[in-house]
Formats: C-alpha cells, structure tokens, sequence
C-alpha cells in the first residue's frame, strides 16, 4: 500500500494558506514540530522551492519512513529525534536563531495507530507499550503495573475526563493482584467487565483509559505545556505558528499560551497603549477551526481535529 494512501495528512490546504505568508521569501525556515510520517512536510516542501524543513519526533520509526520520503529534497531538510519540547535544542545544534513558520499536528499519529504492536489502539490485541519513542522510558504496562489506585484514578480523571476513573482503577487492582496486566485485550476486558450495563452502549469504555495512558507514557500534556512557549520564542517578526489539536486537554493549553501571546500587557485603565504594552502576537483564527465535512468524510481522523494559529507582531522584549 502506497504511504499516500495510509497517511492523510490533516487539514493540509489551511495548513499551507496560513503559513504561506510567512514560507513565501527565499531561505524561510519551516519547523514541522511533530513531523510523523512526512506529509505536511512534503507538501510544503514542494510548494515553497526555497524552503527549509527541520522536522523533529520521538517516534523512530516516523523519522526512518519520513526521511525516506523526503530524501529528494537533499540538503532542504534536517531531521531531528527529539520530543517536540526540545525545539531549542534543535534549533541550537543546526545553528539556527530564529524560524519563519511552525507546524505541530499533535495527538497520536496514523502510523502509531496502525501498527498493531506499538499497542494504542484498543481494538487489536498487542503488547501495552503506548511509548511514542519506543527506545526509552516506561510503557503503559509498567503504569499498570506500578502506579497506586489513587494514581490509575487521577489520571483517568485528568487525561481522559472518565467518569467512572475510580470503577476502573479498582478493577485494574484487583486484576492486577492475580496477573500482570500487560496486553490490551486483557485491559479491555477488564474495563469492560467493570462497565454497568446501563452505560455499556455509551461509547467503548476502552476509549477514555486509553487516552489517559497515552498520554501518561508521553508526558504528552507537560511537553506540550513547555513546548509551545519554546516555539513561540523561535518566531521571528512575521513568522507564523499553526497548531491541530485532537482533545480538549491539548485545545485548552494551546489556547491559554495563544491567547496571552496576543494580549496586550498594559495595565488595566491605562488611557493609552504604550510601545512595550503591545501584544507579541496575533491570532489568525476565531477560536478554533474544523476540518471540512468532506475532508471528515475523507479522512475519519480528522474529524476531533481543532486549529489554532497565530503570528508575531513584535519582537521579543
């Protein structure tokens, strides 16, 4: 199968219309901070000839099918293994101060999802390992393993918004106690055993505690929380950020960062807006943006996808 055909990458034409103000001059750089399996990447690569692409992931696995994928734009492109919180670092190591565009396209990627083994998905039986770079930290095994009732409760709670986090956690113990739970038709079990009747056709009841892991393994919410700032930093005047989000946690964050980037630090009643009040930056969108019901239609993953973008304004004080 054609990689075109298992990877759609999302809201690819907003993508490129919103940044295109920022990626049109020669030597512009585009940070694409969660580069996955290299569409938006090859897309922009091919519509802007003079750009750069630094692409950074955790996932080995996306950086060895994405270099391949853009191979033919040579010495236009540096790939980059790292958590997109390592943006600076990145930068840093390839001599880089400032970037005119950044794209993050968060949440769990196509081919995580697809690959049975990496075990996101709880609808094929694999191993819990839910680590988005496979060569380093715990698995959503060992979190199973390891963590307290009180522990599996909160972040069911806090990752995954389930209403019946304390149920779940309980069963997960008890479970536990007679066996390791280690794969993901033996946790699905468990949840599922563990959900009243009267709630058991509201939904998978899988797919909140999932979630929740996913996001545990990767620190997704506390990367995210230093990443954007990070990324904000690295914008020069005129440069532009795009950010897609999939669930209201990583919405929520993306907005409060965007939000006070482009707000004025004037003190309240102050009759006029001095120079260094002035906001570093201004939002591109209302709120958020959705995909077209065609491109849902099209791309079923891109159906929770929320799109956010901004642009700086002023430098840096």
């Amino acid at each position: 199968m054609a990689l075109n055909d298992i990877h759609i990458p999302v809201m690819l034409d907003r993508c490129v219309e919103l940044l295109a103000p920022a990626l049109s001059a020669p030597g512009a750089i585009l940070v694409d901070a969660t580069l996955g399996m290299g569409g938006h990447a090859e897309a922009f690569l091919q519509r802007f000839p003079e750009l750069t692409l630094v692409g950074l992931d955790r996932d080995t696995d996306a950086l060895a099918i994405a270099g391949e994928r853009l191979a033919p734009f040579g010495d236009r492109v540096h790939l980059v293994h790292t958590v997109y919180d390592g943006i600076d670092d990145a930068l840093d190591g390839l001599g880089i101060d400032s970037v005119d565009g950044i794209l993050f396209d968060l949440g769990v990627s196509s081919l995580q999802l697809d690959r049975a083994e990496r075990g996101f998905a709880y609808s094929k039986d694999a191993p819990l390992d839910m680590r988005m770079d496979a060569t380093t930290g715990p698995t959503a095994a060992d979190v199973l393993a390891s963590y307290p009732e009180s522990a599996l409760r909160s972040i069911f709670q806090r990752y995954g918004e389930e209403k019946l986090a304390a149920r779940y956690a309980r069963a997960i113990i008890a479970s536990r106690e007679n066996e390791p739970v280690t794969r993901s038709a033996q946790l699905v079990s468990i949840l599922t055993d563990a959900t009243p009747a009267a709630l058991s056709h509201a939904g998978h009841p899988a797919k909140r505690v999932f979630q929740a892991l996913r996001i545990e393994v990767n620190q997704e919410l506390a990367v995210l929380e230093k990443a954007i700032p990070a990324a904000l930093k690295a914008l020069r005047v005129g440069g532009r950020i795009v950010v897609m989000s999939y669930q209201s946690l990583e919405d929520k964050i993306v907005k409060q960062l965007l939000v006070a980037g482009a707000a004025s630090t004037a003190p309240v009643g102050f009759p006029v807006e001095l120079e260094q009040h002035k906001p570093e930056f201004t939002l591109l969108t209302r709120g958020t943006e959705r995909a077209s019901e065609d491109e849902q239609v099209r791309n079923p993953r891109s159906t929770p996808v929320r799109l956010r973008a901004a642009e700086r304004t002023k430098t840096v004080a």
